[in-house]
């Protein structure tokens, strides 16, 4: 049987140097999903959604309906503005179905996030959009599992921190989109970013 091939992470971390946190994925969906070239680029799911409640109060503010896609450059604002750095759990992966379903995801590498919270001398918390970022995340940091919506505290380099795991922004996630921001709404206020 011949193992579907490896891909490598298409994009490059975004680290604002003034992030607070560091928001985790599992990988981007295949490109042909994408409406955009940045995170969270298919137009179905809801991140940039969530966003647009949480800080403009409208959850169209990053969507450009007309066009299906998403305005980068006012998600881009946000993200520097607020100091929201993000990246992917995993470099390199294989799909094992032709889908976008972390399910089917085979983490072949692993992000060396330790190497990406050096780089981030402000970040005080980690945020995962999904379980297969959760587990891998835990994995390599070798801390507890928080439960969705709730958050772990560890001790990376003797800076204090909190893991906070988040209900998946994707559709195939059965939650309201209201409720799924309701559970990042507590994040950035605790963080004391809204």
């Amino acid at each position: 049987m011949n193992l579907p091939a490896i891909e490598q992470h298409p994009l490059e971390p975004f680290m604002p140097s003034n992030a607070k946190i560091l928001m985790l994925g599992s990988f981007p969906p295949q490109q042909k999903r994408w409406a955009m070239d940045f995170y969270y680029p298919n137009f179905t799911n809801d991140m940039w959604r969530i966003m647009g409640l949480l800080f403009h109060n409208d959850k169209s503010y990053f969507i450009d309906q007309e066009n299906k896609t998403f305005h980068l450059n006012k998600i881009i604002e946000l993200l520097n503005d607020k100091g929201i750095a993000i990246f992917d759990t995993a470099t390199h992966i294989r799909r094992l179905q032709d889908n976008a379903s972390d399910k089917f995801l085979e983490i072949v590498k692993p992000t060396d996030v330790k190497a990406l919270l050096a780089q981030l001398k402000l970040c005080k918390a980690i945020m995962t959009t999904g379980e297969k970022a959760t587990d891998t995340l835990c994995d390599l940091l070798q801390i507890d599992k928080p439960k969705v919506g709730d958050f772990v505290e560890f001790i990376f380099e003797e800076r204090s921190m909190r893991l906070y795991r988040m209900p998946s922004s994707s559709r195939a996630y059965p939650i309201a989109i209201d409720k799924k921001a309701s559970s990042y709404r507590i994040l950035f206020q605790d963080l004391q970013m809204l």
